[in-house]
């Protein structure tokens, strides 16, 4: 199983190390990492491996998207049967 992970927000130092370690804490793996910095905004796109994770879906994806409020980012995280369905046409 595979999971979505979008952060958008203020470039700053340790983003990409925040939010793999909340990965790494619920024993998500990061397959792939697509980022940028776009004038000062923090762009990026993670695909997980979430076969492993320690804890229910929906409490991670709270979990992250409260570190995100806490930093000033939008963290979203979308597992992957529900990306799927939103992007069939």
């Amino acid at each position: 199983m595979k999971a979505v992970i979008t952060v958008v927000g203020k470039d700053c130092v340790g983003i990409l190390a925040g939010v793999s370690g909340c990965c790494a804490e619920y024993g998500i793996n990061i397959t792939e990492v697509s980022q940028s910095v776009l004038q000062e905004m923090f762009c990026m796109i993670m695909i997980c491996d979430i076969s492993k994770m320690t804890v229910d879906f929906s409490q991670f994806s709270e979990t992250v998207n409260q570190y995100g409020k806490d930093r000033g980012l939008c963290i979203h995280a979308i597992h992957e049967d529900l990306f799927n369905s939103m992007h069939r046409i």
